[in-house]
């Protein structure tokens, strides 16, 4: 971890993740923005290899930031830091291409956990947001249809996605390219609607392969 973007404009909260920050990358140079505005600036300055984003901004929705990264640096890993916690505001997250939903009653340590975790490439999620969107999911009707649009070897490397697996390990667990596992990953997305790894986590949970 080098560059690290912390996007909150409340000052407390500021200072306790750029804290929690601190105590899970120590070696990482930490950057903090109050605004949509401020943070585009930011981003428009270097790749940052985490982004740290609340959502409700005195101008606007971090959605927007999140969209930013995304667009400009795909690899960044972005992570929403938020109080709010309704499904609306979650799937909207996750959909914008954010890798994290980390609500900040949670314990210090957990959410420096959490951090750790998406760096090497596993889903992190507040466990009240993860069943949140189980439900949300439940609610939606059957899943019959997902297993049939994926292939075999689809649901091998959603299994092992899901598990927190990078590419590089996926291969080696499956005698495969890294970039044939990248090319199945896409297509995973593309038949699920999906596109980050944590909706990949959640999908693969409904379909039983977790």
């Amino acid at each position: 971890m080098k560059y690290l973007l912390i996007v909150e404009d409340v000052a407390e909260a500021r200072e306790w993740l750029t804290a929690i920050a601190r105590e899970a990358f120590p070696e990482a140079s930490i950057s903090t923005a109050q605004t949509i505005a401020g943070a585009i600036a930011k981003v428009d300055e270097r790749d940052w290899d985490m982004a740290l984003i609340d959502l409700g901004l005195p101008d606007g929705s971090g959605l927007d930031v999140i969209r930013r990264i995304r667009k400009s640096a795909p690899d960044t890993i972005c992570v929403v830091t938020t109080v709010l916690g309704e499904d609306a505001h979650i799937v909207a997250a996750l959909s914008a291409g954010a890798q994290g939903y980390l609500l900040k009653g949670q314990p210090s340590a957990l959410i420096q956990r959490q951090l750790v975790q998406l760096q090497q490439g596993m889903p992190a999620l507040s466990p009240t947001i993860a069943r949140r969107i189980m439900e949300h999911f439940q609610r939606t009707g059957p899943i019959d249809g997902d297993t049939e649009k994926l292939t075999g070897r689809e649901l091998e490397v959603l299994t092992l996605v899901a598990k927190g697996l990078r590419n590089a390990d996926a291969a080696l667990a499956l005698g495969l390219a890294e970039t044939t596992i990248a090319t199945h990953i896409k297509a995973i997305y593309r038949k699920l609607g999906i596109s980050t790894r944590a909706e990949a986590a959640l999908h693969a949970n409904r379909l039983g392969l977790t």
